[in-house]
């Protein structure tokens, strides 16, 4: 059986909209395109990355920045279409005349946290495979010790806070939304 590779992959996750601290984009999607989840784990931002190579797709992103992907079929060939949201794969289905491929069930969600692999023979359903790059250490902190506990939690909130103010103070008014719990609290106070 002769399987062709994806002859067309279209990314619309608008890498502009990641924040990543501490290395480019491009940076970023040369590290994915290994598969090392380590290095992956580098990353240091709110993103959603996509790689092509061949046959081989991966895609990474953090909890903030969800990855859709919708494989379309053409005479000459299928397409692979990413993007954040199902209505934005509509779109650009609709706009080739493939609208009557789609249904948002057909759709497929990147997991966060992971690098999804898929090898890309033809129009089958992809088989991804899962890899998991944020894996922190559960119930390391003594529970008789709420006072550390806290402690850990504030500070690593507030070096997030600080890093995302660093990196977005030069483009706009910032706000906060303020419902008066514990958790807003705590991000209006450190803010």
């Amino acid at each position: 059986m002769n399987h062709q590779y994806v002859s067309n992959v279209i990314d619309l996750t608008e890498p502009e909209k990641n924040i990543i601290y501490n290395m480019t984009h491009e940076e970023a999607v040369d590290i994915l395109r290994t598969g090392d989840t380590e290095g992956v784990r580098r990353i240091d931002g709110n993103f959603s990355l996509v790689s092509v190579e061949g046959k081989t797709i991966r895609m990474a992103r953090s909890i903030g920045r969800p990855i859709r992907y919708f494989i379309a079929k053409r005479p000459a060939g299928p397409n692979l279409v990413i993007a954040e949201r199902i209505d934005t794969i509509y779109e650009y289905l609709k706009s080739e005349g493939l609208e009557d491929q789609f249904h948002p069930s057909y759709t497929r969600m990147a997991p966060a946290h992971y690098i999804t692999k898929i090898e890309l023979l033809g129009c089958p359903d992809p088989n991804p495979v899962y890899s998991r790059f944020f894996t922190p250490e559960r119930n390391s902190f003594s529970p008789e010790d709420p006072e550390q506990i806290g402690i850990k939690y504030m500070s690593a909130l507030y070096n997030e806070i600080k890093k995302w103010l660093q990196h977005t103070a030069k483009t706009g008014p910032i706000g906060v939304t303020f419902s008066a719990g514990v958790d807003s609290g705590s991000v209006f106070l450190l803010t």
